[in-house]
């Protein structure tokens, strides 16, 4: 049985890490999902648990100075950018509140030093995106992302988070699919990949398509992409791996940093952040932070293709690289080879899920660290740690602020002072919160 909608007035006083505006109703907290700190609202609970309740805003009573009108038409359906009626100013500083309370909620700790929030893009930031795909009852396609609470793919046409010359092509993408669904053609979904010098359409298919859909390709990408300003490559992919199909001589996907001379190329399916404007701040942070000296032992762990690594090891300083990805670990050696930074690196694979304190001691001694895990975090890796086996310093790069919180609990006691910490804006508009934190000893 579902709950029965009840019509409830609260006034906002706090943010969840999901973006959810938080409020005390008769002792227990709710969580309401469109409203914001200082609001006062009605809400609809549509999850109720002895603990706490999920809800909806109905209406805004009272609203926060820093509500905007959402830019996208789509923002009441998609699932994806939950803070498009904050300011972008604003939501930076709700990010960076959200992590200290997290910190001081689940971790207990506090770091010495706020450091100032990096800022990207606000819009058109998104280089890397996957768009599902569906198709209703009378054989009408959808293409786009999954709406709000449920498995129903939103149909956009515009998507102001994703570069414009990709956004642009959007009805175009959808029109296609629909031809190839007329044709007995079924896709699972599509994927866009910008790259310095290349942006790449990965069409995922359920079943091989055959010569005739394959020609159908060509033409299409002939009239809609072969004009374009930037460089387009159609690649495919019927199981797990993707591959180049049109055109042949398109240039290679790839990003690079500009400070340390580093090129990163880097293909479909890759693990890649999925704004390499603010990656590329967020990198050079995090080595002027690790400060690696020549001479120095320095781990990346979650190293993926070496996006860390190769800065690193352009100081001069001997960089290991342990991820558990095998084909990311084999990308990361050949672009250590190609930036010509191979002869002070090592790289290998490694579950980092299931370390324990013989995994460390067999890594031996590092000066430093740097831990860039998944959502999961990195709890194995930070409890298994042991003297003589201790970094020095430890630069720890978080997409999620309650498992970072976890993390860094961990780590002050083990001894580690919490120099500092602070977030980056990588995902704009949304929820989501990468940040940063120093550890020393």
């Amino acid at each position: 049985m579902g709950v029965k909608e009840q019509y409830q007035e609260a006034e906002v006083f706090s943010l969840d890490y999901e973006g959810r505006g938080v409020a005390k109703v008769d002792g227990k907290t709710v969580f309401i999902s469109g409203a914001l700190p200082g609001e006062r609202v009605t809400f609809v609970i549509h999850k109720e648990k002895k603990q706490f309740a999920e809800a909806q805003v109905e209406k805004v009573l009272k609203a926060s100075p820093e509500r905007v009108e959402p830019t996208c038409c789509y923002f009441d359906t998609c699932g994806g950018c939950s803070l498009q009626h904050v300011s972008f100013g604003a939501q930076v500083a709700l990010k960076q509140r959200i992590l200290e309370e997290q910190l001081e909620r689940i971790g207990k700790v506090k770091p010495e030093i706020i450091l100032p929030p990096l800022y990207g893009y606000s819009w058109y930031y998104r280089d890397r995106a996957r768009l599902s795909v569906s198709v209703d009852k009378k054989g009408r396609l959808k293409l786009g992302f999954q709406a709000k609470k449920s498995h129903d793919v939103v149909n956009i046409r515009h998507c102001h988070i994703l570069p414009k010359h990709v956004s642009d092509r959007l009805p175009d993408v959808r029109n296609l699919l629909q031809k190839l669904h007329d044709d007995g053609v079924k896709v699972k979904f599509v994927e866009f990949y910008c790259g310095k010098n290349v942006t790449v359409l990965n069409i995922r298919f359920v079943n091989q398509p055959f010569g005739q859909i394959l020609s159908e390709l060509r033409n299409w990408f002939d009239k809609i992409l072969s004009g374009a300003e930037k460089a387009w490559q159609i690649w495919l992919q019927d199981h797990s791996e993707s591959l180049p199909f049109y055109p042949e001589n398109a240039p290679a996907l790839n990003y690079t940093f500009a400070q340390f001379d580093v090129e990163m190329p880097y293909k479909p399916g890759d693990f890649t952040q999925i704004n390499a404007q603010l990656n590329e701040v967020m990198v050079a942070r995090a080595v002027r932070l690790l400060n690696p000296q020549k001479g120095e032992r320095i781990a990346d762990l979650f190293c993926g293709l070496g996006n860390f690594s190769l800065p690193l090891a352009k100081s001069g300083a001997s960089v290991v690289g342990i991820e558990g990805a095998d084909y990311l670990v084999d990308r990361a050696k050949e672009n250590a080879h190609l930036n010509r930074c191979a002869e002070n690196m090592t790289f290998s694979v490694a579950d980092l899920f299931d370390t324990d304190e013989k995994t460390v001691e067999s890594w031996g001694k590092f000066d430093k660290m740097l831990l860039d895990p998944p959502r999961s975090g990195a709890y194995a890796v930070v409890k298994s740690l042991h003297k003589p086996f201790l970094p020095q310093k430890i630069v720890y790069v978080s997409c999620n602020p309650s498992t970072f919180a976890r993390d860094a609990g961990v780590l002050v006691d083990k001894g580690y002072k919490f120099k500092a910490a602070g977030i980056m804006n990588m995902f704009a508009q949304t929820s989501h919160v990468e940040s940063i934190g120093v550890f020393e000893l």
